[in-house]
């Protein structure tokens, strides 16, 4: 679970909310049309921007920004260096039975196992890689797109609560309910962008590259195993993944 994601969620609700009771009663504040227009209108909009199994998968994509944690780059790169000792001294069928949590690593090394190429191994983890870029990518634009359309379909409701409220100028009295009522659909539009949409796809990018960055560790990692290099060559070579900050300090 991605904590900084739940509480960042949980805590601008709380905040707009809190600021709702404090200023009077918060039922003023919920409208049934408004929220059709807002929220169902939107996600119209948006499946006209995409197809459907691309709308759909962001859906299920978007879980990522809360439930879905890479491990360190730390820790991975120690857990491919301990493969790469474990090959060198037994070779590669030594990784036979090898178990991992991360299933892109479990792939790369059944395929050295299996005794494919290298130019094929390298080949097919990277279309993995990209594969996996790509669904992120589209997860990132349409929560983007989403952000965009909320708050003109924000405006939308407004303009159509406006012309109701004017057609009925007769009785002065509906008209500050119904201007209260009106402004609530840019509220709604402005609250789905930048509490919940916008944040979702700049998550999904975060997410993008972290994983782009420990998958190509790994890529990195099998074929130099693949290949015979000494296991502390290769811890070298991965640690130019980290910043200067986390690299291990040579002593003097």
């Amino acid at each position: 679970m991605d904590i900084a994601t739940l509480l960042g969620l949980i805590g601008s609700f709380a905040i707009v909310i809190l600021a709702m009771v404090m200023g009077g009663s918060a039922g003023v504040f919920f409208n049934v049309p408004s929220l059709l227009i807002v929220l169902v209108g939107s996600l119209f909009v948006v499946l006209m921007k995409f197809s459907l199994s691309q709308f759909l998968g962001a859906l299920t994509i978007a879980g990522k920004a809360f439930k879905f944690k890479l491990e360190a780059p730390e820790e991975l790169i120690e857990e491919v260096v301990g493969l790469a000792d474990k090959a060198r001294k037994g070779g590669l069928l030594a990784l036979e039975g090898v178990e991992s949590e991360n299933i892109f690593l479990f792939s790369g090394i059944q395929l050295l196992v299996d005794g494919h190429e290298p130019d094929t191994v390298k080949k097919l983890l990277s279309n993995d890689i990209a594969q996996s870029e790509e669904r992120h990518n589209w997860g990132a634009k349409i929560f983007s797109a989403i952000g965009d359309v909320g708050p003109a379909m924000g405006m939308i409701g407004t303009l159509v609560g406006l012309v109701q409220m004017l057609s009925n100028m007769s009785d002065p009295q509906s008209i500050g309910p119904a201007m209260a009522v009106a402004l609530l659909t840019t509220l709604y539009g402005a609250m789905v962008a930048t509490m919940v949409a916008l944040p979702i796809a700049d998550k999904l990018k975060l997410r993008l590259v972290e994983e782009s960055r420990n998958n190509n560790i790994i890529l990195d990692a099998l074929l130099a195993i693949q290949g015979g290099q000494n296991p502390k060559v290769i811890e070298a070579m991965l640690q130019t993944y980290l910043p200067p900050s986390k690299r291990p300090q040579e002593e003097d």
